[in-house]
């Protein structure tokens, strides 16, 4: 039998009746006036957004601070754009990236003698409108190839569509919705290294140890055309950005282990340009927006090229070792095309075009212009950040800090930060402007082999030799989720795009 409270007693009754008839004392419970300073909102151009206005310390918080910006650019609530903000601290060439809990506190401790009569200059970067969850659990667990897989990407057009590579000589696509096979794309005679979803979300190119690239439509999943010319094993594929087609006709840049790195008319089949230059093996290429295709080699080089003319346009040689990866400050908006996380794709060929130009444009500007930015991973144990547009052959900055092999990179979708995976068991994020060190994920207990950005840069997963993934919150560097469940390495990962 349950035991019931008994009544509130008449004296109960009466101290209760008089402590809501008396006026409390609420001082204690204000937050204390720690004075006021004048804040100054630039874009991440240099830009002043708005007037200068003035804020309470007490109520500084990066929450209400964004809050205050939204309404005096004159958004409505239902239109605001979440803000990350970076804190210039006042006569010194000092930007600290990760606002602070205590505002007052950070500038008293880089010796502002007087905050509350000075402007501060807070620099705000938006933030995605969505935000993606750290995944908790595994949701499907799909068996189907018969050795280990090597490559794997999501369809740009979808987020229920998989592709992935395999050591059995096949790739194939799953329906990630229902954990199920879609289709088995046969023919390579070698493993198949790397597989890529074009912009439109139409073809799938493949590459493979038999020298050979396909090229699978995504309807029928059969393959129309097969590329034969390399010498020895291709090794990765990249497209060209929507934006840029001719014609309506797509190209695909091919990177192999002769030393070479082709242009292919995918339509045709037929080999535009020939990139040779390199000593040693192409281990990655990648396709960048305004026209450049970027080779990375073990000769220790990494070269820019021409993609119309073919022709060479910078050669970097200051890695001291094979270089093993690259990464565009573009690469998220150049793979997604004209798709993002509103769904609205347009009608026509040109609106299509336009606004994958758009989308390009908006992620590559820096201070007005565009300058698309790439960093190269290498054995070297070491990074370098170019920007070939204004600095050419002169890196921005070398990023150092890693022990052992850098084995990949990867810009955050927003532009904002580089995510390096190393031999030496850590990941390390680095300021994607400046090339500055910000914080180290440990964690894993082997080599990390790759890691993968969700769309709206707040999470990270990686993959170790370790068997496990791990989320990590790009913010802080806390630790979201551990997700074990493979049985052996786990090489690669992808995040879903924002897409249905």
């Amino acid at each position: 039998m349950a035991t019931v409270a008994p009544p509130p007693s008449k004296r109960q009754k009466r101290e209760d009746l008089e402590r809501t008839q008396t006026q409390q004392d609420v001082a204690p419970l204000l937050a204390t006036d720690l004075g006021s300073f004048k804040a100054s909102f630039v874009n991440g151009d240099g830009q002043q957004m708005t007037d200068v206005i003035e804020i309470n310390f007490a109520d500084a918080t990066e929450k209400n601070v964004s809050v205050l910006l939204n309404t005096l650019l004159g958004r409505d609530r239902e239109d605001f754009t979440p803000y990350r903000f970076r804190v210039h601290i006042p006569g010194k060439d000092i930007i600290i990236d990760q606002y602070p809990s205590d505002l007052l506190g950070l500038l008293q401790k880089h010796g502002v003698e007087n905050p509350f009569e000075t402007t501060i200059t807070l620099s705000a970067e938006p933030q995605a409108v969505f935000k993606v969850q750290a995944v908790s659990r595994m949701a499907h667990r799909i068996p189907g190839h018969g050795q280990p897989i090597l490559a794997c990407q999501f369809s740009p057009a979808t987020s229920s569509l998989l592709a992935t590579g395999s050591g059995d000589n096949t790739a194939r696509v799953w329906d990630t919705n229902t954990g199920t096979p879609k289709s088995t794309l046969k023919g390579h005679t070698g493993w198949v290294l790397g597989v890529s979803w074009s912009p439109d979300g139409q073809k799938i190119a493949t590459c493979s140890m038999d020298k050979t690239v396909r090229i699978w439509e995504a309807d029928t999943w059969k393959s129309f055309q097969e590329f034969k010319g390399h010498a020895k094993w291709v090794l990765a594929t990249a497209w060209e950005p929507y934006h840029l087609w001719r014609d309506g006709t797509p190209r695909l840049a091919s990177a192999s282990k002769d030393g070479t790195c082709r242009i292919w008319v995918v339509n045709t089949g037929r080999t535009e340009h020939v990139l040779s230059g390199h000593k040693g093996s192409v281990s990655c290429v990648r396709w960048g927006g305004t026209g450049l295709i970027y080779t990375g080699s073990h000769d220790k080089s990494v070269r820019v090229w021409d993609a119309v003319k073919g022709t060479l346009v910078h050669n970097m040689t200051t890695h001291g070792h094979w270089v093993n990866h690259i990464a565009l400050s573009t690469d998220h908006v150049l793979q997604t095309g004209y798709f993002d996380h509103t769904k609205d794709v347009p009608e026509t060929e040109e609106g299509k075009r336009q606004k994958a130009k758009e989308r390009f444009e908006s992620a590559a500007k820096i201070n007005g212009t565009v300058a698309e930015r790439f960093v190269s991973a290498s054995d070297d144990f070491t990074m370098y950040l170019w920007d070939p547009t204004n600095n050419g052959n002169k890196p921005v900055a070398r990023l150092l800090g890693h022990q052992n092999k850098v084995n990949h990179v990867q810009f955050s979708p927003d532009g904002t930060m580089i995510a390096s995976c190393s031999w030496d068991n850590s990941t390390k994020l680095w300021n994607a402007r400046d090339g500055k060190f910000l914080r180290t994920l440990r964690g894993h207990v082997a080599p990390v082999y790759q890691g993968s950005w969700s769309a709206d840069s707040r999470l990270l997963v990686t993959g170790s030799k370790d068997t496990t993934l791990k989320v990590w919150n790009a913010r802080n560097g806390s630790l979201a989720m551990d997700l074990p469940g493979h049985e052996d390495e786990a090489s690669r990962s992808g995040y879903r795009p924002p897409l249905t």
